[in-house]
Order: C-alpha cells, then sequence, then structure tokens
C-alpha cells in the first residue's frame, strides 16, 4: 500500500492502555504501508488527548454522564480534521458513532474474560472473605458481584491500571477488578494468573476489541484500515453491541454479553444494580454463514427476548438511563 502524502495524526486517550493501543494501530497501518521505526511515527503521529471521563476521578461514569465521555474529545479531533485516525477499546465506544464517522477496522480480540485480583490471593468470587470492601467504577461488575455475593460492600475506584493497583496495594480494598485483555498488552505479571470464568463474570460488551475510526468521507484511511481488519471480532462484536442496542445501553445499565468464536455460542445479561435479580439468555449464531448485519440482528434479538420476559421491572431500569 502506498505511504500517505502527509501525516495522518492518530487520535486516542492517553492512558498507559490506550498509548500502547494507538501504538499497536501505529504499527500495524505502517507495515501495510512498507514503513518502520521514524518513519512510521512521521506517517501516523499520535495524537493523545485527555478525554472527560479520564479528568473525572471523584466520582462514578453513571454519575458522570456514561461511556460517551471517553470519547466525545477524540471524536471531535476526528471531525475537526485534527485527526485521521481515532483508536478505542470498543467496550467505551457509544452504539452509535457521531455523524460523519465509522468504524473503520475492529482488530482481533484479546482475551476479553474479568481478573479478580485481592490481597489474599484469591481468585474466584466465591472465595473472598465475608463482608470485604471491593473497589469497581464498574456497574456491570458491582451487580454481578452481588449477585453472587450479596455480603461484599463494594465501593467506587477510578483510574488506570497502575493506579487502581496501587489502591489495591495500600490497602484501601480488599480486591478490585480488570480486564484479561489489558493486563497482557501492558505485560503485568498479574495477566498470567487466572481469570474468572464467565459463569462468575461475563464481560462486558466488546470487552478486549479494539476499533479504529476514521472519517466517513475518508475513502484513502478506510481503505489503509482494511489491512486492520479481523473480521471474527467485528462479526462477534457487532452482535453483542446489537444485544447492547436492543436494551438502550448505557452506564446505567448493568449488561454484559460475549459471543464466543469459537463455539459460537452467544450469551447476554442485564442485572439490577444491586444484583438481586438477572436475566440471561443464550442463542447460538454462526459466524461462517453470517453477514454483519446479520450478526448484529441476531444480537438485538437476544436482546428484545430479555427486554420482552424482563417486563415492567426492566423497563424501569432503562427509563432511569
Amino acid at each position: 500500500m502506498k505511504p500517505p502524502s502527509s501525516p495522518q495524526p492518530i487520535a486516542t486517550r492517553r492512558s498507559p492502555l490506550a498509548l500502547w493501543q494507538a501504538r499497536e494501530v501505529q504499527a500495524r497501518l505502517a507495515a501495510a504501508c512498507g514503513l518502520s521505526g521514524p518513519d512510521a511515527e512521521t506517517a501516523f503521529p499520535i495524537l493523545g488527548l485527555v478525554s472527560t471521563g479520564d479528568r473525572i476521578q471523584d466520582r462514578t461514569l453513571l454519575e458522570a454522564g456514561g461511556k460517551g465521555l471517553f470519547t466525545k474529545e477524540i471524536d471531535e479531533a476526528q471531525l475537526s480534521g485534527d485527526a485521521v485516525y481515532a483508536v478505542h477499546s470498543m467496550k467505551d465506544v457509544p452504539t452509535e458513532l457521531p455523524d460523519g464517522l465509522t468504524l473503520g477496522a475492529i482488530l482481533e480480540r484479546e482475551d476479553p474474560r474479568d481478573m479478580l485480583l485481592a490481597r489474599g490471593g484469591e481468585a474466584r468470587l466465591a472465595d473472598l472473605p465475608e463482608g470485604v470492601v471491593v473497589g469497581t467504577a464498574s456497574l456491570r461488575r458491582q451487580a454481578q458481584l452481588l449477585h453472587v455475593r450479596p455480603d461484599i460492600k463494594v465501593v467506587p475506584l477510578r483510574g488506570n491500571v497502575a493506579t487502581r493497583l496501587g489502591k489495591l496495594e495500600s490497602g484501601e480494598v480488599y480486591a478490585t477488578f480488570l480486564a484479561r485483555a489489558g493486563l497482557k498488552r501492558l505485560e503485568r505479571p498479574e495477566a498470567e494468573r487466572d481469570p474468572l470464568p464467565m459463569t462468575d463474570m461475563l464481560p462486558a460488551v466488546a470487552q478486549g476489541a479494539i476499533g479504529v475510526a476514521a472519517r466517513l468521507d475518508d475513502a484513502d484511511a478506510r481503505e489503509r484500515l482494511q489491512a486492520l481488519e479481523h473480521r471474527p471480532t467485528r462479526l462477534a462484536v457487532t452482535a453483542e453491541r446489537g444485544f447492547l442496542k436492543a436494551l438502550d445501553g448505557s452506564c446505567r445499565t448493568p449488561i454484559a454479553a460475549h459471543l464466543n468464536n469459537e463455539s459460537m455460542d452467544f450469551t447476554g445479561e442485564v442485572l439490577t444494580p444491586d444484583g438481586s435479580t438477572r436475566w440471561q439468555k443464550s442463542g447460538r449464531i454462526d459466524l461462517a454463514s453470517v453477514s454483519i448485519k446479520q450478526a448484529g440482528d441476531a444480537g438485538f434479538r437476544l436482546g428484545r427476548l430479555i427486554r420482552d420476559e424482563a417486563g415492567e421491572r426492566l423497563e424501569q431500569i432503562l427509563g432511569v438511563a
């Protein structure tokens, strides 16, 4: 592929994990153009931005306004022309992108499972001592934990990977959760521990997947991104996001979903914030025989089944969003 004639900036958040993801995209774009080293930096410079979600550390995303807080500034940089590409953790991306932007590529997914990191070394929810304090800013993780262990006290815990691990080590909380994908990408030793089984904690929609956005009117950028696309991950993530869309998913609703690329099994669930009730549905989506649209439609149908079954109680939860 022909290298760009002028620099094509890649917008990203400034957290260590986000910068790792941006460098990975930079390296892949450069390789597709036959570039490396300083030439890669020149052709695809990284534009680090501080998102509203990163600035807010004193309250949960639920209180601050939702997951779009992690993408707003990056979207604006693209739409204004300051950036050509934008790299996102797909779990943070709203189901509807701003007008003029499209997901040009979704990279192959890393392990999407969550990990329990506890001072006592426990790796399973059932093994936690009674009544200990667990820190998380994720309403999904809170609800899933309380569904299994209603005796646990949950407190908000914000910050990047290093910040949260520091609060764990200082004794501020007894345990916390981190995505194994992020720990592996940052080469943290904690990634080698056993992850939580999905029967205990189903991942967030699209967890472990990296997406790269481009402007709809930039045909050259979208063409370059084709070299980064991993279709099985695109199909799985599209199905999961379809499930989320059917439930009007936001940070105010504990929602989880995962489609296994090998077995084709798809499971989605919604919980009440206190974990007292969980609605869960499973199905099978043959990724070898469906289009991207069909994958999204299949996920959407599964979400509607839960919405219909849960009825008024779920509508009350969703109505808060």
